[in-house]
Order: C-alpha cells, then sequence, then structure tokens
C-alpha cells in the first residue's frame, strides 16, 4: 500500500507550533539563567564583599590569605611566629570600615593565640615578634551575622596589631607558678617588651 506524500501545507502548519515550543524552552531557560544570575550577584556582591574588593585593589602590599583575612605589614618583625598554644602580648586597635574605634587596649594585653575570632587568630600566626599588622577581617572570620556590643552584624572588623612577645602558656603557667612559690603576685607574667612606635 503506497502512503501518500504530506503535503507542504500540513509541514508548514507545524513550523509555528515548532517555533513556539522552541520559545517556551528558551524562555524558560532564560528566567531560570537569570534567577540564578541574580542569586549569584546578590551573594557574590554584598557590602563587605564589594568592600574588601575595592581595598585589595586599592593597595598593592595588602595581602589576601587562602580564607578571606587581608592583611598589611606596617612594621616587620623577626623570628619565630606564635602558634594557638601559645600567649602572645599585643596592643592593639579595633575599628569599622567608617572609623569608629570600638576597642583598644590602653596597655599590653596577653591573649591565647588560638581563643580570639578566627581572623584574629590566624593574623597573629603570621606575625613575627616585633612587627605590626593592619588586619582586614571579614564577617565569616569575625561574628558574622551576629551583633556584639557596639559591633553590627555582617561587619568587616580592621585591627592594627602589635606583636610584643609570645611564649608557649605551659612555660608561663610554670612561670606563675614559681612566682607564687616565691611569693609574688599569683596572676604575674612577664613584661612585653615597650611598644615601638
Amino acid at each position: 500500500m503506497a502512503v501518500a506524500p504530506k503535503s507542504p501545507v500540513q509541514s508548514a502548519n507545524r513550523l509555528p507550533l515548532l517555533y513556539g515550543a522552541i520559545g517556551v524552552v528558551l524562555g524558560v531557560l532564560l528566567t531560570l539563567g537569570a534567577i540564578a544570575g541574580t542569586k549569584w550577584w546578590r551573594a557574590n556582591h554584598t557590602p563587605d564583599k564589594v568592600f574588601l574588593a575595592k581595598n585589595r585593589s586599592s593597595d598593592k602590599s595588602i595581602v589576601e590569605t587562602a580564607s578571606g583575612l587581608q592583611y598589611k605589614v606596617l612594621t616587620a618583625g623577626k623570628g619565630p611566629k606564635p602558634v594557638d598554644s601559645d600567649v602572645a602580648w599585643i596592643m592593639y586597635e579595633g575599628k569599622l570600615t567608617d572609623g569608629t574605634t570600638f576597642d583598644k587596649s590602653p596597655q599590653p594585653v596577653p591573649m591565647k593565640v588560638g581563643e580570639p575570632v578566627p581572623g584574629f587568630s590566624e593574623g597573629l600566626k603570621l606575625m613575627p615578634k616585633g612587627s605590626k599588622y593592619r588586619f582586614w577581617i571579614k564577617p565569616s572570620l569575625a561574628y558574622g551575622d551576629k551583633a556584639v556590643g557596639p559591633i553590627p552584624a555582617n561587619s568587616i572588623l580592621v585591627f592594627d596589631v602589635d606583636l610584643l612577645e609570645f611564649m608557649p602558656e605551659s612555660v608561663l603557667i610554670e612561670k606563675q607558678r614559681q612566682m607564687q612559690m616565691q611569693g609574688g603576685a599569683p596572676d604575674a607574667a612577664p613584661q612585653p617588651a615597650p611598644a615601638h612606635k
């Protein structure tokens, strides 16, 4: 039995349907792409990310670590660097990106290197004794979306830090124990070197 060929009129009637279906598929794909693109744009263009990208590109001496911590060496030190189990004596000033100071040490303060906010701890471990660094700590390495005291949620923290001295916590505890046995103050700690200007 012979099959009659389709008339050109029947094939022509199907083209608009095919074009319409292609148009619908393209429309759906473009809409999904726009939604994904908008989400990507919002995720990658938050105020903190915009600030840090501009900060990094504005000064070639600013270094960014794999975690996203940015730092600048203001005064280079020499020698070993502290580790998490050390206690460091530091002078510091913490500011927001608008220049508002939220904390400042009036004198050298001891700090367990592995205990402050993750970005601060990471920064301390980059510093040799006698150095002064500036850190820009992104929210995910600081307090994230929590407001803490005068620090608003999602804040970049800017710290100027002088690392005056550090030692293993076990050595410090032993020195304090010895001082206690000799009649010294129980919380006595070694005096760090004077801060440099």
